[in-house]
């Protein structure tokens, strides 16, 4: 059985919901206010309203399906893509977060056994976040819940402004699911200047290790100990640099407020195989421990990289805690899942 934690969901609901902000899929890419993604690539659609039916339909129930029968996935787990988090559009980060509950928790109520999602919330506004986690988690049946990694519109992983949504989170029991986003969506016409998609394809990894090393830094884990947190992209870059954090945690960082040692706070996070090469994801098996690792593939994304878990010399149990023993166990899935 094999439980991918990360992917992503489109519905065309959650499509052209504001006149600035969108979101939109056009011929020129997926596009947020000034901010479209691939403008650099040539178009595969003679137009607006082809690109977007292209890309829905790749989103329904039966093309999903039929991708993960190729992949030999027997579950999915959705969330909004990081683009269109909306952290930085006022009252409409709100509304949307709602849009977005709303759309993807009638998308894998037609076929539950195949599907789940990740709540979604305006972490710019914590209090509005925290009702809207409630509302997703306990009437739209959510099974944790999706965040940036940094910058939730000047907020950081250390605010104590954010410990509403710290609170929801711990109360209700459901994890949180921490994706970095390309800050360039909020530089107005300037993004531009991101050259390369830097705050996308390099960006993504520092957000998610800039979240782990606040969330710790910051005392959150001290007041919420029992706050849980999955990590895309095997941890940003916070695995593979966390000797380094642990050591200069104490002495380089005189303004940290954790009570205990940094690497007691590692059994508060679990991470993916996301990276590219079979002797990192042994790597990553090997500091923090087939317990802590779900499976995650950005599910139908950019890249495949087959078996994550295939020649990394991990026993049956393991291998089984990793393609979904750990996810069913950390995001209370139906343990009957329909292959």
């Amino acid at each position: 059985m094999l439980i991918d934690a990360h992917a992503h969901l489109l519905t065309p609901g959650m499509l052209n919901r504001h006149d600035f902000w969108g979101p939109f899929m056009k011929m020129q890419g997926f596009t947020v206010g000034h901010f479209a993604l691939g403008t650099k690539q040539k178009s595969k659609a003679a137009s607006d309203q082809q690109a977007e039916a292209n890309l829905l339909a790749k989103m329904t129930h039966a093309a999903r399906r039929e991708l993960m029968a190729q992949r030999g996935v027997d579950q999915i787990v959705v969330s909004t893509p990081s683009h269109a988090f909306m952290y930085w559009a006022d009252d409409f980060g709100s509304e949307y977060a709602r849009i977005c509950n709303d759309e993807m928790s009638a998308y894998c109520a037609q076929d539950p056994a195949h599907f789940a999602f990740w709540a979604h919330a305006n972490l710019a506004d914590p209090v509005a976040a925290a009702r809207e986690i409630e509302r997703a988690v306990t009437q739209l049946g959510a099974k944790g819940v999706c965040v940036g990694g940094a910058n939730f519109k000047g907020l950081q992983a250390y605010s104590e402004e954010l410990f509403p949504v710290w609170e929801a989170v711990t109360r209700l029991d459901v994890p949180l699911m921490v994706h970095g986003y390309n800050q360039s969506v909020w530089w107005g016409d300037k993004h531009a200047e991101d050259r390369f998609e830097t705050t996308s394809i390099v960006g993504d990894c520092v957000d998610e290790t800039l979240f782990f090393w606040y969330l710790i830094c910051g005392g959150a884990l001290d007041v919420f100990p029992t706050l849980k947190t999955y990590i895309n992209h095997a941890g940003g870059m916070a695995v593979f640099q966390l000797g380094r954090l642990a050591e200069l945690n104490k002495s380089m960082a005189p303004d940290a407020r954790n009570k205990r040692p940094f690497m007691d706070y590692l059994s508060n996070f679990w991470f993916d195989l996301d990276v590219h090469h079979p002797a990192l994801r042994r790597a990553v098996v090997e500091v923090v421990g087939a317990d802590q690792i779900l499976y995650g593939t950005n599910f139908g994304g950019a890249y495949d990289n087959g078996d994550l878990t295939a020649g990394l010399g991990l026993s049956d149990a393991d291998v089984a805690k990793i393609r979904s023993g750990n996810a069913r166990r950390l995001l209370k899935l139906d343990t009957s899942v329909a292959a």
